[in-house]
């Protein structure tokens, strides 16, 4: 989420479709709830506007009657500085309330190499355990752009994880603690593309599943928690897959940023001569405007566009009518 208006957008959808959601915030995404004229050197900007979210979300979602996770998105080696803020204002709602502001967080060293990215992992995820705080971490690249990041034209191998890797992440993570999720990759693209360009394989993760209960020698066949990236785009059938493999959670955003603008897009169409001016319309010269400028209008527009999105996301993911 974006804003105060995106987070009202979810939690209306989650009533409607009586389902718990998660709502989470980007490392620019947070930075734009600060406000841009918030300065965002030392991540400053993007710490204070997850937090603000945060509690916005908090006071909000009780009034809308339902359930809640709070999570932030992608933070690469660079952005640590932003885990470890919202981490200091986990650690102070934890001290205060007995529980921590988020309910998880990502953190993504899929950049790195698969050593380093497992060692950093696991001392955050020592420090999350310590406040009840989930931990996703990234393994293999999500191609395409979003928030900054392009990774449009990393290598095709490099979209799809390897099971023995996900075996070397669960292996160590699991020796700390059971609340963790994989974002193992495969094939998953941030952004919408023309149908033919994303090669998504959600079976690889039964794949997955099948190699770490073999190693675990045990009898839950799912193990482990898996995580789907750029869901924005993906068919009915795809989401199906991946959750039937073990996926608890899927980001939705392209998706849900083209249903806000649409909604807009759709009333300055059907009022584009409404919005020329402050005074004058088909209806008259003298005419005032104010009822359709008015942002809270438009704005509205965009909410329920949104939610209406939404709804065909938790209905893929088995999520109608799970909370009443």
């Amino acid at each position: 989420c974006t804003s105060s208006s995106t987070v009202n957008a979810v939690l209306e959808a989650a009533r409607k479709a009586q389902s718990p959601v998660m709502i989470q915030f980007s490392n620019g995404g947070a930075a734009f709830v600060a406000g841009k004229g918030i300065s965002n050197k030392n991540q400053e900007g993007s710490i204070l506007g997850a937090v603000a979210g945060a509690y916005h979300a908090r006071a909000m979602a009780k009034h809308y009657g339902v359930p809640v996770i709070l999570h932030s998105d992608h933070c690469a080696k660079n952005l640590l500085p932003w885990l470890d803020g919202m981490l200091d204002a986990d650690e102070k709602h934890f001290k205060e309330n007995g529980e921590p502001l988020f309910s998880s967080h990502m953190i993504d060293l899929s950049e790195e190499t698969l050593e380093e990215n497992i060692a950093i992992t696991s001392k955050y995820l020592e420090r999350c355990k310590s406040v009840n705080v989930i931990l996703e971490m990234e393994l293999g690249i999500t191609g395409g752009e979003e928030d900054g990041v392009d990774n449009t034209g990393v290598d095709n191998e490099d979209l799809y994880s390897k099971p023995e890797e996900v075996w070397e992440v669960y292996k160590a993570l699991s020796a700390i603690t059971d609340k963790f999720t994989v974002a193992a990759a495969f094939g998953n693209v941030h952004g919408v593309y023309k149908p033919g360009n994303v090669v998504l394989q959600p079976q690889k993760l039964e794949q997955h599943q099948a190699y770490i209960k073999e190693k675990l020698g045990c009898e839950e066949d799912k193990p482990v928690y898996f995580v789907f990236h750029g869901g924005s785009g993906s068919t009915h059938d795809e989401i199906q897959t991946a959750v039937k493999a073990g996926v608890i959670k899927m980001n939705i955003d392209t998706d849900t940023q083209w249903a806000y603008w649409n909604g807009i897009r759709k009333f300055e169409a059907e009022f584009h001569d409404y919005l020329q001016s402050q005074i004058g319309n088909p209806e008259g010269a003298d005419k005032p405007n104010k009822n359709k400028y008015d942002p809270r209008v438009w704005i509205r527009k965009a909410e329920e566009s949104m939610s209406e999105r939404l709804q065909a996301a938790f209905k893929s993911l088995n999520a109608l009518n799970t909370y009443a």
